[in-house]
């Protein structure tokens, strides 16, 4: 029986994941472990709301648990030493250099904690893949674990997370399935079942698949590309939409009624993001290549090509509706995570729209209800577009939304968040340029309200 686990990586998935099985099994003491002391302090805050990941219900259960069963630490050695299952559940970004650079996932995290595991471990140990890996990394774990030559067994698994941001709670409480992948021989079996004994606690078993472990490992690249290629597919309609007079909305709700289709992740926007569906698609795309599978790689590519399409079109549909020009003009961003319900900003499209506007030299002002100041700079920063800087130049974060709407010339909505529907629209109106825009990015807000206030609005398809 498992008595003791480690997460190595405090992040988007290791912290919800294991507040869920500290809550569920009382019985077993989970350590969440990071080398980022200032993460690890923000877990520990004395104020729970404080914690360094938003979701829904999370920081109710961390509350629960945390001191009981549930601990955060620096102290990665310690935890390792005493773990029966490790999960590694740490970034695996896309390379930017050498070989695969802009495709490949960068494994060299998932080999630092592979060494630093072999170092350390004393007993056998099942280390659990919880990171969104490429096939076969598992055999590169395993290799590096077994020539330690120190006599400790291990056994590898693949259990891919598929939970959403913004309802990461809910899909880790009631999951549609949970993934466990293993080595198919006895020794295999019997680490894959103690990890159903774990989720059984709480998931019926029949919602529990086991396979093999690079079945496992492709299962996870190959939901999210079949998702994000729904996403990219309903926004290649919306262009079509804006020429011919349709409704994206109505063709989405009549697709959405063929079962065989089904109305999820048809909502046409500005774009997707997060940290998965780009990452996870130009790692599908490499591995496909490096086989040799050049027509399998090019179709997957055209998802992220009409992806990218679409944000920037946004943006330039902005400085168009504006009389080809922006340039000193004042333009509030509502939103800057990359989906409602989570203060996560990986990929998200406000990035990319706010940078092509400040290549057009608007000033922009931006607010979003649960990302920091500092989060937007760094983003910002990240895409090495511009000098460098702690503020960057045309770029103004405030932490109310009227203020951020005031005397300027458009709005742009860049998240869905449900409180945008409740402002007083009427007010913000009365305190813009005119004509007063607003660029709907999310189709989120009551176009026939807005107009009727006075606002020349463009939704996305429409």
């Amino acid at each position: 029986m498992i008595k003791n686990i480690c997460c190595i990586g405090a992040g988007y998935v290791g912290g919800p994941t294991m507040a869920i099985i500290a809550q569920k099994c009382p019985h077993i003491k989970v350590t969440v472990v990071d080398l980022n002391e200032k993460r690890i302090a923000d877990w520990n805050d004395p104020n729970v709301d404080n914690i360094p990941i938003y979701e829904p219900g999370l920081s109710a259960i961390v509350a629960e648990s945390r001191g009981r069963n549930l601990f955060f630490s620096t102290d990665v050695d310690s935890a390792i030493d005493e773990a029966d299952m490790i999960f590694i559940s740490v970034n695996t970004p896309t390379k930017t250099y050498g070989v695969g650079k802009g495709m490949a996932a960068d494994l060299k995290y998932i080999e630092l904690c592979a060494r630093q595991i072999a170092k350390i471990a004393k007993s056998d140990k099942i280390v659990v893949e919880k990171s969104t890996l490429p096939v076969r990394t598992a055999s590169a774990i395993k290799n590096i674990l077994e020539h330690t030559g120190n006599g400790v067994k291990f056994q590898i698994l693949s259990n891919p997370e598929f939970l959403a941001e913004g309802t990461a709670v809910a899909d880790l409480l009631n999951p549609d399935r949970v993934l466990i992948g293993g080595d198919t021989d006895a020794e295999g079996q019997k680490a894959v079942q103690k990890l159903v004994d774990i989720y059984s606690n709480w998931v019926p078993k029949n919602q529990i698949l086991t396979t093999n472990i690079w079945s496992s490992e492709l299962s996870k690249l190959t939901a999210n590309a079949f998702l994000a290629q729904r996403v990219s597919s309903i926004n290649s309609m919306s262009e079509l939409c804006e020429k011919t007079g349709a409704e994206i909305s109505e063709i989405a709700k009549a697709i959405g009624m063929d079962n065989r289709i089904g109305s999820e992740f048809l909502k046409s926007s500005v774009g997707f993001g997060g940290s998965c569906f780009k990452k996870d698609i130009l790692n599908l795309v490499y591995i496909a290549k490096s086989y040799g599978l050049n027509e399998v790689a090019d179709y997957w590519e055209q998802v992220i090509i009409m992806n990218d399409h679409q944000t920037a079109r946004f943006a330039k549909n902005i400085v168009k509706k504006l009389y080809n020009t922006v340039s000193g003009k004042k333009i509030a961003i509502l939103g800057w995570a990359f989906k409602k319900d989570t203060n996560d900003t990986r990929e998200s499209a406000a990035i990319y729209v706010a940078d092509n506007l400040l290549a057009e030299q608007a000033n922009l002002v931006v607010f979003d209800p649960k990302v920091k100041e500092h989060q937007i700079y760094t983003d910002l920063n990240h895409l090495a577009t511009r000098p460098h800087g702690e503020n960057i130049e045309g770029v103004t974060v405030v932490d109310n939304p009227y203020e951020a709407c005031n005397e300027t010339h458009a709005i742009a909505i860049l998240t869905e968040w449900e409180e945008f529907k409740t402002y007083d629209w009427e007010k913000i109106y009365n305190h813009m340029q005119k004509p007063a825009f607003i660029f709907d990015g999310r189709n989120l807000l009551d176009k026939n309200e807005l107009e009727r206030i006075g606002f020349v609005y463009q939704a996305v398809g429409s």
